[in-house]
């Protein structure tokens, strides 16, 4: 892993007089190493359709695995996408013997907007979550930048979720206790489908689980110079994951507020956030910075900087206390806003 090692270069590359990088946890530094021996954080577009092809650095659960012992009746449906778009997949794991309509918990899967599927970015996280409460968890796969450039994977999600929506019954889901969640890429998407819900007068939402969440393409803020090249996630992949899905357009004056929620100028009527993100990753401050601005337009917001977290910490090193802490402070949160 490369270092930053004084306050001087952070300034000349435009970070502002920012420090050195805050540490790591401890618990945490062997899997840092790790993947700095397989190469860092650092990769191109033309290394897409490689790492795309390449084995999971995370096992990919099969349907088996998703029945959780026969927890869960799972099924996998294609769903209209957007229009003139192809279908959207939708994974659906329903609790098993409920008959009483039950909570669900509608994911979008992480990745950096060009990588990933339905089964993995921290659908299981999430169907651990499901269980816990007694919901059912829809997992949607959009499609993947650069082929699709935005506004292709929001409105596929947002496709998704109305499809939810208006099946409720059918799926046995309580359409009035409907989250919308996410992790990384998937986070940003998730706060974006909230802006799109709110927008649109489309569904009503109980809250909004934003993990770690991508949410700003200009990729400026004093983390994302603090942490160039460093952990999972840093300032140059954060740029390649962005052009993906932006191209030229990527920190110009005319992005989206539904590609990057960061450029919202609006923050309120949005259902209650959860926000957590490590100190010792990029997306830092940008997420400090959103959950901020939507206490300031009077909304609610449940905020966590675990300290010395790198960017998807608890999914790589799930036996930290540190991931253990922040999984449950997911949980509890969740139960708090369905009880």
């Amino acid at each position: 892993m490369a270092e930053i090692s004084t306050a001087e270069e952070s300034a000349e590359s435009g970070a502002g007089g920012v420090g050195p990088p805050p540490p790591f946890d401890p618990e945490l530094l062997p899997a840092l190493s790790a993947m700095a021996e397989a190469g860092g954080p650092g990769f191109t577009l033309e290394m897409i359709p490689a790492i795309r092809r390449a084995p999971s650095a995370f096992p990919v659960p099969t349907i088996e695995d998703l029945r959780r012992d026969g927890k869960f009746d799972v099924t996998e449906r294609l769903v209209p996408g957007p229009v003139g778009a192809p279908d959207v997949s939708l994974l659906i794991c329903r609790p098993t013997g409920v008959t009483a309509p039950v909570p669900c918990l509608y994911f979008i899967h992480g990745g950096g907007m060009m990588l990933g599927d339905n089964r993995g970015g921290g659908a299981a996280t999430a169907l651990e979550h499901a269980e816990s409460l007694g919901a059912a968890l829809v997992s949607v796969e959009y499609r993947l930048a650069p082929e699709t450039p935005h506004p292709g994977p929001v409105e596929d999600c947002y496709a998704g979720l109305t499809w939810t929506v208006e099946h409720a019954e059918e799926l046995n889901l309580d359409p009035g206790r409907l989250i919308v969640g996410g992790a990384s890429a998937g986070g940003g998407l998730a706060a974006a489908v909230a802006l799109l819900a709110r927008d649109r007068g489309g569904p009503g939402l109980r809250g909004q689980l934003l993990l770690c969440p991508m949410l700003d393409d200009r990729n400026d803020t004093p983390s994302s110079y603090q942490m160039a090249g460093l952990g999972i996630w840093d300032r140059g992949a954060n740029e390649v994951g962005w052009t993906a899905l932006l191209g030229d357009a990527r920190g110009g004056p005319d992005v989206s507020p539904y590609a990057a929620p960061a450029r919202a100028t609006d923050l309120s009527g949005l259902p209650p956030a959860f926000i957590d993100v490590g100190s010792a990753e990029t997306f830092r401050d940008e997420d400090v910075a959103y959950a901020s601005r939507i206490w300031q337009a009077g909304g609610d917001a449940e905020l966590h900087v675990w300290p010395g977290g790198f960017h998807g910490f608890t999914g790589m090193v799930p036996d930290a206390a540190i991931s253990k802490a922040a999984v449950a402070a997911q949980l509890t949160w969740l139960r708090r806003l369905l009880a």
